[in-house]
């Protein structure tokens, strides 16, 4: 059949859309008749916007599994970049914002600059301040308490738990712990100092409280003032041994002396390949030596990087006095731009500076090399009473002061047992019947048994109050058994038999047996009993390096000096 034209006149009462105006010749109409139902094809010339949803089948496809997917992937790469840039942009400003607040400090001691209390750390007359704020030095200060240190003045300023008793405090030992307590959550490489004279009270077996999860590299320092002829090796092993059994985990171990450089460009060869952009921390307690190591690390340092040349101008200040450093001191001292920082000092209650007064903290200091103060032996003059008593029972039933801060109490021990004794020559050794040692200690307290010096101070000493029981078993007469180690002032070891004193009798020889002492202490010191250090020409005959698993060796820290 013939398809019939229709006129523009019925048109709207078939499509439900207008129609632009057109001519009826630009326009062609055709209707079929069919039994189905009719349909109506629409032509024009002209461009026409249709707002009805398109049949099925004319849209755009339907997207793909792939598709979404890949959809996905580019919003959360987005979200993730935008998120990464706010986060940026935020540290950033909280960068900014911590650094504008620092206030300047002194370069000597870190701390805070003023012009108002004139004993008070970091203070600066007015007239200095201001010239140097005008010409914008003032990180280039040294405040009068670090001029008088430097002197040789005897100065604390931390008091509280841990700090010391005499002079004005400014600074409780808590405050200046928590100035360290952002370290941990700071990316950083930690160097942690040990005093190898006080190696079990400046260990600080808690440091991962102040590190956090960084990475530590364990520093020994003060190894010139060990015993003539030590064999540094034996020494090196000891200290490993030692630092697995606290389960501290540390990359390398470094024997070292500030005073004489030995193992000081290890430690820098050390910190350069480990610090990895990271600002470095020295961590370690009070007087184990921190500034006088990070003044040995500037005069190494500019061999491998030349920045540390100049930051040798203003570095920390150095001085026998605990607590000489009150707060964080930044140092620019590697060509990446990372930072030194020498902390203040972890001041501990159980060590020996915090209890007596600062005027005796001298005394606590070895000057020079130590020497190994044997009791007894054949060259000491003794009362003719004590000696007779020693030529038949040894010392059982005889008590030892090490100056005024130490009474040991022999109980038990073989007629050649000798105790070795380690520490400040300053401190004098007085032996006595144990039945006269309680009013021999009250008389002579501040004259012959010191520190503390002079009656006045002996009349406020605290006294020995903590008294601790020690079982020592041996199975090696050839060597000694342990070291007894006293916080803050050395340490004394027992030989079950000295044959070296010419009173070694073979008739007594035995092979196992027990020893027994008290040692009395002030009270919040802390005694140590612990493996031998082999220090002297002897101690590298009789020490014994263990047999390492492979596990052990692939976990121990290497050792270097």
């Amino acid at each position: 059949m013939a398809p019939k034209l229709l006129a523009l006149s019925s048109l709207s009462s078939i499509c439900p859309f207008p129609i632009p105006n057109s001519s009826p010749s630009s326009l062609n109409i055709y209707k079929f008749h069919t039994p189905k139902p009719t349909l109506i094809f629409c032509k024009s010339t002209e461009p026409q916007t249709i707002s009805e949803s398109e049949p099925e089948g004319y849209g755009a496809a339907a997207p793909t599994r792939g598709d979404i997917y890949l959809q996905r992937q580019q919003v959360v790469a987005a979200s993730s970049s935008v998120l990464a840039t706010t986060k940026k942009k935020k540290k950033k400003k909280d960068n900014i914002f911590k650094i504008s607040n620092l206030a300047p400090c002194c370069y000597g001691c870190g701390a805070p600059l003023h012009t108002s209390e004139v004993d008070a750390p970091g203070y600066v007359d007015q007239e200095t301040y201001d010239l140097k704020k005008k010409h914008h030095q003032l990180r280039k200060i040294l405040c009068g308490r670090c001029r008088l240190l430097s002197h040789g003045h005897m100065i604390t300023a931390v008091g509280g738990n841990g700090g010391y008793s005499g002079g004005k405090q400014f600074v409780t030992a808590e405050e200046l712990r928590e100035k360290l307590s952002h370290v941990r959550h700071e990316k950083a490489l930690i160097v942690k100092l040990v005093d190898i004279v006080d190696f079990n009270g400046s260990f600080l077996a808690r440091v991962r409280d102040l590190a956090g999860a960084n990475p530590i590299i364990l520093v020994i320092t003060k190894v010139d003032l060990l015993p003539k002829d030590t064999d540094l090796n034996c020494v090196g092993d000891w200290v490993v041994e030692a630092t697995m059994k606290k389960k501290l985990n540390v990359l390398s171990v470094h024997l070292t002396s500030s005073k004489s450089l030995v193992g000081i460009s290890g430690v820098v060869s050390e910190i350069q390949k480990e610090k990895k952009g990271r600002d470095v921390y020295i961590l370690g307690s009070a007087n184990v030596g921190k500034s006088a190591f990070i003044n040995a690390l500037l005069n190494t340092m500019p061999y491998k990087d030349p920045v540390a040349a100049s930051a040798r101008k203003y570095k920390p200040i150095q001085s026998a006095v605990p607590g000489t450093t009150l707060g964080p001191i930044p140092i620019d001292a590697f060509l990446g731009g990372e930072k030194l920082y020498d902390t203040p000092g972890v001041h501990l209650h159980h060590r020996q500076a915090a209890v007596i007064h600062v005027e005796d903290l001298p005394t606590l200091a070895p000057q020079s090399r130590l020497r190994g103060q044997v009791f007894p032996s054949s060259g000491q003059n003794l009362d003719s009473q004590i000696a007779n008593r020693m030529r038949s029972s040894g010392l059982s039933g005889l008590s030892i002061f090490w100056g005024g801060l130490v009474r040991i109490d022999v109980l038990k021990v073989l007629p050649e047992t000798c105790l070795t004794f380690y520490g400040p020559k300053a401190l004098q050794i007085h032996v006595v019947p144990t039945e006269e040692a309680d009013e021999f200690y009250q008389k002579e307290l501040g004259v012959l048994l010191t520190p503390p010096t002079g009656k006045e101070k002996a009349d406020d000493w605290m006294g020995l109050e903590t008294k601790r029981q020690l079982q020592i078993k041996y199975e090696d007469i050839e060597r000694p058994t342990c070291d007894v180690a006293i916080s803050g002032l050395g340490w004394f070891s027992v030989v079950p038999v000295n044959k070296s004193a010419g009173i070694f009798n073979p008739v007594s020889e035995v092979k196992a047996g027990e020893l027994t002492f008290i040692v009395h202490v002030p009270k919040p010191v802390e005694i140590f009993v612990r493996s031998p250090m082999p220090v002297g020409k002897a101690g590298g005959r009789w020490y014994d390096y263990r047999e390492l698993t492979e596990e052990e060796l692939e976990v121990r820290p290497k050792w270097f000096f």
